[in-house]
């Protein structure tokens, strides 16, 4: 497993990042203690040592509490990024929250249920309109000099953003989508960090299971299910993206490799792209994910893998309002 560095920090971490999201229970079906657990374990057996939270990780902190409660033991092998920023109301809506107050006590609370005084990075999970970047900067500034956050990070930034915050904190990692299918970052954010030594952490880079192959074209979408709001899930982006998998399907055979494995694989190697954060609530799923760093693909592969991009055309990536 080829270990990275996070930015222009000395933090080691791994190129596949296990996303601590569908633990927390919210929007994941089946989820249980006993199978996160089995995760979190599994991932940090399979080379993951890297894991990916947030305060809002669930409507009482589970998803840190079980990264604690599994591998809390093992602290000093673990690389932990939280964020704070966006919590839930009495409602169980989300509400984005960038006041330095709030930014230290959400710390102060995450730090507690993941029993640690330090995590590695801290991101400000999503700028907030109503308090001036500047602020919330500030704040998170003043949180690594006490030595709460070994580093800084940013999620769901634009450019312009990027840049306003970099001014007053120095930003470690940026915290992105990107995916074969989602890949506008590459314009202008993307460059940016490479310029400034900034770790992209990618998330969706298996686009909400799309690209593992195994929804197949006549999938219907539970009432409930968030996806179908996307495009890509919808009428004739769905039947080209489902024309993508099917190509994709014999590069990993040959390859030898799961289809999750390739796009993974895929993703952190290209440019710029530090790790890839993905989701896993069972330890299967966390195997499959690990198996997708510690190798490369072919030159032979990639190009079959571009051309099939490149048949494929632009997606339609924004979500329906």
């Amino acid at each position: 497993m080829s270990e990275r560095v996070l930015g222009h920090t000395d933090i080691v971490i791994s190129p596949v990042t296990m996303g601590c999201w569908p633990i927390a229970g919210i929007t994941s079906l089946g989820v249980n203690d006993a199978d996160s657990i089995a995760a979190l374990e599994a991932s940090l057996a399979g080379g993951v040592t890297t894991f990916d939270t947030a305060y809002a990780y669930g409507y009482d902190g589970e998803s840190e509490k079980l990264i604690a409660k599994a591998l809390g033991h093992r602290r000093d092998e673990i690389v932990i990024c939280t964020k704070g920023g966006i919590h839930y109301d009495a409602d169980r809506k989300m509400q984005k929250d960038g006041r330095p107050a709030t930014l230290r006590r959400q710390c102060e609370e995450s730090l507690a249920r993941l029993n640690t005084d330090r995590v590695e990075l801290l991101y400000l999970h999503a700028p907030d309109p109503n308090v001036p970047l500047a602020e919330s900067a500030g704040e998170l500034k003043r949180l690594m000099e006490e030595g709460k956050t070994r580093a800084i990070g940013v999620s769901n930034f634009d450019l312009a953003q990027l840049s306003a915050f970099s001014n007053i904190c120095p930003i470690s990692a940026f915290q992105p989508a990107y995916n074969m299918l989602m890949r506008e970052i590459e314009n202008d954010t993307l460059p940016w960090c490479m310029k400034n030594h900034v770790a992209p952490m990618v998330y969706w880079p298996l686009m909400k299971g799309l690209l593992t192959g195994g929804l197949p074209r006549d999938f219907k979408f539970e009432a409930k299910d968030g996806r179908a709001k996307y495009p890509m899930f919808q009428g004739q982006e769905w039947q080209r993206n489902q024309d993508l998998i099917d190509a994709l399907k014999p590069i990993a055979l040959r390859a030898g490799k799961t289809l999750s494995q390739l796009v993974i694989n895929w993703t952190i190697h290209q440019p710029g792209i530090t790790s890839a954060i993905c989701g896993s609530k069972r330890a299967e799923q966390a195997n499959d994910n690990a198996g997708g760093m510690g190798w490369s693909i072919t030159d032979e592969d990639m190009a079959a893998i571009d051309a099939a991009l490149k048949a494929r055309g632009t997606p339609v990536t924004k979500a329906a309002i």
